[in-house]
């Protein structure tokens, strides 16, 4: 048998065939990340640099301790739509960012004023999604989360997606130091 060899022109049409199978049938990526403060200029660097390199559609950030006027700390080029929820102290604090690169209309966003979560619904590539980022309080998580959920349950459906740190330990073993 002998060995197969790939032209650059053939490498070229298979990308061109991949380009348009995913204008086709476009795939969802979501990353997720508690970044623990944003507010040092090398961190934000480094965040950005962090969702550049994984390219996602939808990338959702927890514990950013930004304030409401701080949007502009959030940028990413290429990721131009930004929704945020911050308290005034700089604590807490989710956004997300959807990629340009996507057709995505917001419809309905809710945000509490802690900044410990936000809700977009609206349509991605003409299909209905509602995504959910949660950043839960340190004491009390569990109980938080459940009645964040209850009072959401209307906006909950089978096009819903939840991320975020519920920072909920899931074995006995995680509660220890």
């Amino acid at each position: 048998m002998g060995s197969l060899k790939h032209t650059g022109k053939e490498t070229q049409e298979n990308k061109i065939m991949s380009d348009r199978l995913t204008a086709l049938s476009p795939h969802v990526s979501i990353i997720t990340l508690n970044v623990n403060g944003l507010n040092s200029p090398i961190k934000r660097h480094r965040v950005a640099g962090w969702i550049k390199e994984q390219d996602p559609t939808i990338c959702c950030l927890q514990e950013t301790h930004l304030s409401p006027k701080d949007k502009h700390r959030l940028r990413v080029k290429g990721w131009r739509t930004i929704l945020q929820a911050n308290n005034e102290q700089k604590k807490a604090g989710v956004a997300i960012l959807i990629s340009d690169k996507v057709d995505f209309k917001a419809k309905q966003i809710k945000k509490d004023k802690e900044g410990q979560y936000i809700m977009i619904k609206g349509t991605l590539h003409q299909e209905d999604i509602t995504l959910i980022n949660i950043y839960a309080p340190n004491t009390g998580a569990p109980k938080f989360v459940k009645q964040l959920l209850i009072e959401l349950k209307e906006d909950i459906n089978n096009n819903t997606i939840i991320v975020g740190d519920l920072n909920t330990p899931l074995t006995p073993m995680d509660r220890t130091s």
